[in-house]
């Protein structure tokens, strides 16, 4: 008898992760303790730990840790509460060793060059081949935190339309999410450094991450042989053993999992707390299932914005955030909006007060935030300054990591 469970329909579940940084709790710098975590736990240095509901998993570097739902969640609501008790479970066990987790999408003043260390137990041999290939020694790769969303899918048809829905609406993340303003001790001059650090770190092999957003496929068969079989041929020189040959190679900003059915949304920062993640997530589910369902435009008309004109918001969006002008008729015709330009701010005020239907849950809170004073990386930048001190740096982010504790909002404001 087949006992193998029937595949999701489109969003009757939530697959969330969620990275965190482990610093030392004095200095806030970077702390190579993951494996020594997850060692205590499990008994062993393994690449995974089910904690009930949530679960663990180590990541490339030491320093990271990610928490993740354990299968996908049937409701957003709950999520919130759940990952902010294992932050909480996981603080503790790190005070032993002078540790703490710390929000935020990249670590402000981390060297990546002379700190970073990889993983070097169950798993290695996929980490060794990435650090020989493409070097992993640099922000792209090794200081760079993100809050991952798969939504699943049943067949072709529901893959085909969940897409063309998600294609829509990457370039418009960074708008509510962007927290990554500042790497190694100065501000970037961007909203999102680790996009664009993310977007240039398989460089040496362009198919792998294309322009960052998918081009229009309608099935597997399709994805396989116009996205997927172009890596492996690419990468087949540098990798004879075929390592790194398998889907999840794939570092476009949102990439189909076949293995388990799924679409894994990739472009969110972490925030400053799971309340406020959790929030964005359902902004962007919310939205997605717009275009999926309805009242959004039909497939036809999302397959017909180009990806360079997608593209070319996800770059503006990435230095300027909140404030990146959106102008693309086509885009704005399928969100419902007028044909006017607007500001990723007044965009996702507009689709979130007409159009967008939030899941169960409460999100007003931290998207209030949002709305008013921008996404984290503005807040952070008007707590620190353009031109901050160290000093000043390490207190901002001190607090970014009590608000991470305490599960609170970081408001420079008050």
């Amino acid at each position: 008898m087949n006992t193998t469970p029937s595949p999701l329909h489109a969003f009757e579940g939530y697959g969330i992760e969620i990275e965190y940084m482990l610093v030392e709790r004095r200095s806030l710098d970077v702390a190579p303790l993951s494996d020594r975590l997850i060692h205590e736990v499990a008994g062993g240095f393994v690449s995974e730990v089910e904690r009930g509901a949530l679960a663990w998993s180590n990541e490339l570097v030491l320093h990271v840790l990610e928490l993740k739902t354990n299968g996908p969640a049937p409701r957003l609501d709950a999520l919130p509460a759940l990952f902010q008790g294992e932050v909480s479970r996981i603080n503790r066990r790190l005070a032993a060793h002078g540790a703490r987790l710390m929000p935020g999408a990249a670590h402000p003043w981390m060297d990546p060059l002379t700190q970073t260390r990889l993983w070097p137990h169950e798993y290695d041999v996929v980490y060794e081949a990435y650090d020989r290939i493409f070097g992993c020694r640099g922000h792209g790769w090794s200081n760079l935190q993100s809050v991952h969303i798969n939504l699943p899918f049943a067949d072709d048809s529901e893959f085909a339309r969940l897409h063309s829905a998600v294609r829509l609406v990457l370039p418009l993340l960074p708008g509510l999410a962007a927290s990554s303003p500042f790497l190694e001790g100065r501000f970037t001059g961007l909203v999102d450094a680790r996009l664009e650090a993310y977007r240039h770190n398989a460089s040496r092999i362009p198919s792998i991450t294309g322009a960052v957003i998918p081009d229009v496929v309608h099935s597997r068969a399709a994805y396989e042989a116009r996205i997927l079989a172009p890596m492996y041929r690419d990468i087949a020189a540098f990798d004879p053993d075929g390592v790194l040959q398998h889907e999840w190679l794939n570092s476009r900003g949102a990439i189909a999992r076949f293995d388990r059915n799924a679409i894994e949304i990739r472009l969110l920062d972490v925030q400053e707390t799971p309340q406020a993640d959790l929030a964005i997530v359902a902004a962007v589910v919310g939205l997605v299932r717009a275009l999926y369902d309805g009242p959004l435009a039909e497939p036809a008309a999302q397959d017909a914005v180009s990806t360079e004109a997608l593209a070319r918001v996800l770059l503006a969006a990435i230095r300027e955030g909140e404030g990146a002008i959106v102008d693309d008729p086509a885009l704005l015709g399928c969100l419902g909006l007028p044909e006017r330009p607007l500001t990723l701010q007044a965009l996702w005020r507009a689709l979130l007060a007409r159009h967008v239907t939030l899941p169960p849950g409460d999100w007003e809170a931290p998207l209030a935030l949002i709305l008013e004073q921008g996404p984290l990386a503005r807040r952070l930048l008007a707590a620190a300054g353009e031109t901050p001190s160290r000093t000043r740096l390490r207190a901002v982010y001190r607090e970014l990591c009590e608000c991470l504790a305490q599960g609170e909002l970081f408001n420079p404001e008050g």
